[in-house]
């Protein structure tokens, strides 16, 4: 790829580097062309070896109190000079937070497009074929870019992070934000963060969820202890979170969160194209629901048909079972 490839890397809350980073980089390589990594943010210069052992060729950082907290004031301007700076035909953000609000405005500011929530990319000579859902996840589209740089945003999980080698070296360059805490116009005031216990929907390589056939706050008692058995997390359709029953923390779907676990337990979940929007690369669904025209089961490598409330403490009593053995 002329150019090459700029990812916008992102730290964690712990400070380390965040797992769509390496994922980004992975999709950069397969692209073919050199990876330029830019680092944004305070106390990410450290970090600049970790993108450097997962292949980046060079890392642009930004390192700099005034980007302690994404502000898009802040982050835009720079992100634009890396932008102009480097040239690259391909400029990669993960569907974040920051990549949800970043990416439009740079395009907006580079004069060009952006391919958003993307499943899949690939190089068609010199241009850049973006595969994304649509229609709530029941089809996918396939879009080219008739302007430069060509944006998109990666959905999380979809790419592996190239294999880490300590050995691999970096160009690393050191810039100033050049922006003033003075002329940002939006400033955060405080947080509220909402303690979740166990493993992190996003991260849980089992997700048991809810729908509203569980009947209420009550009924997902049973799915939290299965998710304890399983090692798992607990998701909730939107109706649900709607309803007051589990916590918006924990929607899953096309206006809440977009899971990937190994497998996706749907408890009582019809299968609306909005719900289903949010575990379309589940590769390994099974859904238990009462109703057999539930269309749930379209899209669940196992269906059981049958009330919750008897099929979920058999199901544990058989986990006890084999954990025991």
């Amino acid at each position: 790829m002329p150019n090459g490839v700029l990812v916008f890397g992102e730290a964690a809350e712990d400070g380390a580097l965040a797992p769509v980073t390496g994922e980004l980089i992975g999709a950069a390589k397969s692209l073919g062309g050199p990876v330029t990594c830019a680092l944004l943010g305070a106390g990410v210069e450290g970090l600049a070896g970790d993108c450097a052992a997962l292949g980046a060729g060079k890392v642009v950082v930004v390192d700099d109190p005034v980007l302690k907290d994404y502000l898009g004031d802040a982050y835009v301007p720079v992100a634009e000079r890396i932008c102009k700076e480097t040239d690259a035909a391909i400029v990669l953000l993960g569907q974040t937070m920051m990549g949800r609000d970043l990416a439009p405005r740079l395009a907006a500011r580079l004069g060009t497009a952006v391919a958003m929530d993307c499943v899949e990319l690939s190089v068609n000579g010199d241009k850049l074929q973006a595969t994304r859902p649509c229609y709530g996840g029941s089809a996918r589209a396939r879009y080219s870019f008739s302007g430069m740089p060509q944006i998109a945003t990666l959905r999380a999980k979809v790419y592996d992070p190239p294999e880490r080698d300590p050995s691999r070296q970096a160009e690393v360059v050191k810039q100033p934000a050049g922006v003033s805490a003075d002329s940002l116009r939006v400033k955060i005031t405080g947080r509220r963060k909402e303690a979740v216990e166990g493993v992190r929907l996003e991260d849980a390589a089992v997700v048991v969820s809810g729908g509203r056939g569980v009947g209420g706050p009550e009924g997902f008692q049973p799915l939290e202890e299965l998710a304890g058995l399983l090692g798992g997390a607990v998701g909730a359709t939107r109706a649900v979170c709607d309803l007051g029953w589990y916590p918006v923390a924990t929607q899953i779907g096309l206006t809440g969160k977009v899971v990937t676990p190994d497998l996706y337990i749907a408890v009582a979940i019809s299968g609306a194209s909005q719900h289903m929007a949010g575990i379309s690369q589940v590769k390994n669904i099974v859904a238990i629901n009462k109703d057999p025209e539930a269309s749930i089961f379209k899209s669940s490598r196992f269906g059981i048909v049958g009330d919750w409330k008897e099929v979920i403490p058999a199901f544990m009593e058989k986990v006890r079972e084999l954990k025991a053995s």
